[in-house]
């Protein structure tokens, strides 16, 4: 009986220090993030001036729109290579072939190990293979197809996880209503895992938003607007590393830093609306 209660003591105890641990945790990473937060806005809200939104840079108003349409560009330009590549290849992995495969297992293997590459080998990659020897340049296509393939992974693991959490009666009761293979996944298993599946195109933009390293090898770091597919520019992170290098401009590096705040910030609430649609929806 001491026993007994001596264990239950231990297993309360030990309860309640990893409860203690997890919420002071989580309390010093909200504290991190809402310091972040307060020094980005004190620092940049004050550099915020009209002459940061003109529509042709120079060196005297050193402004970020340019930069905030090619970030635009950027992100949906990648998103429109790798979300279908991505999703498609999760949904082969996952609804057709064979289970437990060695292709499967390679693939998946494959899948991990780029996850985990640094950026700049992407953006190495990307100068030797588009810039160097499709000769496209340092510009906005070599750039995004260079974050496309960055991203693949991660669009592919989070909509393969997706598609597993669905629960195999609904593709049973499909299968069992006369429904094929091909409308089974498109107006059922899809539909369902598309919060997962958009949380991880979510992820992906703000990957693509924060990427410095592989872009300056692809996209370049010129400041004036693109004028097309092949022509060199830079997203808001790249303008804002190129004014943070510069002692001259370190107010407007705060300013642009505010705005990219700002707009993943607003990325992700339209992308949270967006999910809560879909969920709705089905």
């Amino acid at each position: 009986m001491k026993k007994a209660v001596k264990t239950l003591l231990r297993k309360k105890k030990a309860d309640l220090l990893l409860w203690v641990m997890t919420w002071l945790f989580a309390a010093l990473t909200f504290a991190v993030l809402l310091f972040l937060i307060w020094h980005i806005l004190v620092n940049g809200i004050v550099h915020i001036s009209p002459s940061l939104f003109e529509l042709k840079y120079t060196s005297q108003n050193a402004s970020l729109f340019p930069a905030l349409i090619t970030t635009m560009l950027v992100v949906a330009l990648s998103l429109l290579i790798a979300v279908p590549l991505g999703v498609f290849s999760a949904i082969y992995l996952v609804e057709y072939a064979r289970r437990g495969s060695r292709f499967v297992k390679l693939v998946r293997m494959m899948n991990e190990t780029l996850s985990g590459i640094p950026s700049i080998i992407y953006g190495i990659f990307g100068s030797i293979f588009f810039v160097v020897w499709l000769g496209w340049g340092k510009s906005l296509l070599a750039g995004s197809c260079t974050l496309a393939i960055m991203i693949l992974p991660l669009i592919m693991r989070t909509t393969e996880e997706s598609l597993k959490s669905v629960s195999d009666s609904y593709r049973e009761g499909s299968f069992g209503l006369g429904a094929g293979r091909l409308r089974t996944v498109f107006k059922i298993v899809l539909p369902a895992a598309g919060p997962g599946i958009l949380a991880g195109v979510i992820l992906s933009v703000g990957r693509i938003v924060g990427e410095t390293a592989a872009l300056i090898y692809t996209l370049g770091n010129s400041p004036i607007m693109t004028d097309g597919l092949f022509s060199s520019g830079r997203t808001l992170s790249l303008h804002m590393y190129s004014l943070a290098g510069e002692s001259l401009y370190t107010g407007q590096a705060y300013a642009t830093a505010v705005i990219l705040l700002f707009v993943v910030i607003g990325i992700n609430t339209l992308s949270g609306l967006l999910a809560k649609r879909i969920t709705r929806g089905t």
